[in-house]
C-alpha cells in the first residue's frame, strides 16, 4: 500500500472506556482511523509500530498521566512530530496549561467535550498531516525520477560510446577496402576484398535497422503484416539467416520442431527476427565450439519457443535488465561482443505485438541462458 492509500491515524488515550468510545464517535469518519489505548504504557506500544496524524492524551490517568505521556512522546525519534491536544475534566488554570504546553500540547479541550470544537480542532492537524504526507510523497517521487533521470544519462553516454565504437570500426574498414581496392585493382585479391567489404556493410545495415525498429515501435508507427504462418517454417528460416554467426564460432547447432504444421496469425519476416536475433544473441555469448538448441513444441493452442545454449551465461544482478534499451550483459572479455544492445529490448517488443510473452527462463555464470518464447496458435 502506498503512502497516499493508507489511512490517517488517530491515537486516543484514557482510562475510562465509555470516553474512548465517545471520542472514536465524535471523530470517525471515511480515511480515518481511531486507535484506542487505556494507559500511557498501552499508547508508547502503539507508538512504537504505528505513525499517528494526532493524538489526544487524557491529562488524569492513574500510573502514567497524560503529561508524561507527552514527554516520552517528545523524547522519541519517531514520535515527536505528532500534535497532542490534552483532553482535560479539571480547571483550565494557568499552572496546568503551562506545564501542558511544556510538555509539547499544541491545545487543551475541556470536558464536557463539544463535538464541532473537536472536530474543527482535529481537522486543522489532520489537513496539516495530509499536506506534509503528499509533500513527502512528491519528494520520494521526485528523488526517484531524479536517480532514473541520472542513470538514463549513463544509458545515454554508454550508447552513445558503443554506437560510436560499432560505426567506427567497419566505416574504417570500408575506407581501407576503398583503398587496397584501388591497390589490387584486376588481382584475384580483390574478390576477397569485396566480401569482406559487403560484410561490414551487412553489419552497418543491420544497426542502422535495428535503431530505426525501436524507434517505429516507441512510436507505435511499426505495423505487422500478419498472415497464416507455419511456425515451422518461421523457425528453419530464421536459423538460416543466423547459420553465418554459428558457423563462425564453430557451434553445433540442434533444433527439434513439432510434427506437422503450426499456425500462427503473425508477420513471417518480424517472427523470423524474433528468433533469428534470440539465436544470433546465443552464438554471441557462448565461447567456441559451445552447444544452441532451439526447440518447439504446443500446448493448449499455444506454441512454446526455447532458444538455450551453454555460454557464459547472465549474473543474478543483470538478469532483470536484459530486456532494457541499450543493455548489455557485462561479459569481461570472454567472448566478443558487439552491436548495441538493443537486441533482446526489440524481440521483447516484437513479441508484444504478436500478443506474445517472453522471459529468461534459466541463466546462470557459466551454466549458459535459456529464453522462452510463448505465442498463441490459430485453427
Amino acid at each position: 500500500m502506498s503512502m497516499a492509500e493508507e489511512p490517517v491515524r488517530i491515537l486516543l488515550v484514557d482510562d475510562l472506556e465509555e470516553n474512548l468510545i465517545a471520542l472514536n464517535a465524535l471523530l470517525r469518519r471515511e480515511g480515518l482511523s481511531c486507535d484506542t489505548a487505556r494507559s500511557g504504557e498501552e499508547a508508547l506500544e502503539l507508538l512504537l509500530v504505528k505513525d499517528y496524524a494526532l493524538a489526544f492524551l487524557d491529562v488524569q490517568m492513574p500510573g502514567m498521566d497524560g503529561f508524561e505521556l507527552a514527554e516520552f512522546m517528545r523524547n522519541s525519534e519517531r514520535s515527536r512530530h505528532i500534535p497532542i491536544i490534552f483532553v482535560t475534566a479539571g480547571a483550565g488554570d494557568g499552572t496546568r496549561r503551562f506545564k501542558g504546553y511544556e510538555a509539547g500540547a499544541v491545545d487543551f479541550i475541556q470536558k464536557p467535550i463539544e463535538a464541532d470544537i473537536l472536530r474543527s480542532k482535529a481537522r486543522v492537524f489532520l489537513e496539516l498531516y495530509t499536506q506534509r504526507r503528499q509533500l513527502a510523497a512528491q519528494r520520494d517521487e521526485l528523488a526517484a525520477l531524479t536517480e532514473s533521470l541520472k542513470q538514463a544519462d549513463i544509458q545515454k553516454n554508454r550508447f552513445l560510446a558503443v554506437l560510436g565504437h560499432e560505426l567506427r570500426n567497419p566505416i574504417m574498414a570500408l575506407n581501407a577496402g576503398l583503398i587496397m581496392l584501388e591497390r589490387k585493382k584486376g588481382q584475384p585479391v580483390e574478390g576477397e576484398i569485396r566480401t569482406s567489404m559487403s560484410r561490414y556493410l551487412t553489419h552497418m545495415t543491420r544497426l542502422v535497422e535495428d535503431l530505426l525498429d525501436i524507434s517505429r515501435i516507441e512510436q507505435g508507427k511499426i505495423s505487422l503484416q500478419r498472415e497464416r504462418v507455419d511456425l515451422n517454417d518461421v523457425l528453419a528460416f530464421a536459423v538460416e539467416t543466423s547459420r553465418p554467426a554459428i558457423d563462425e564460432a564453430g557451434h553445433n547447432l540442434h533444433v527439434e520442431l513439432p510434427p506437422g504444421p503450426v499456425l500462427l496469425d503473425a508477420d513471417h519476416a518480424r517472427m523470423a527476427q524474433i528468433i533469428g536475433n534470440l539465436v544470433s544473441n546465443a552464438a554471441k555469448y557462448t565461447p567456441a565450439a559451445g552447444e544452441i538448441r532451439v526447440t518447439a513444441r504446443v500446448e493448449d493452442g499455444t506454441a512454446w519457443i526455447e532458444v538455450c545454449d551453454n555460454g557464459i551465461g547472465i549474473a543474478p544482478d543483470q538478469q532483470d535488465r536484459i530486456f532494457g534499451i541499450f543493455e548489455q550483459a557485462d561479459v569481461k572479455g570472454k567472448v566478443k561482443q558487439d552491436g548495441l544492445g538493443i537486441g533482446l529490448a526489440l524481440v521483447k517488443q516484437l513479441v508484444e505485438l504478436h500478443d506474445g510473452t517472453i522471459r529468461l527462463k534459466h541463466s546462470a555464470p557459466g551454466e549458459g541462458s535459456t529464453f522462452e518464447v510463448c505465442l498463441p496458435t490459430v485453427e
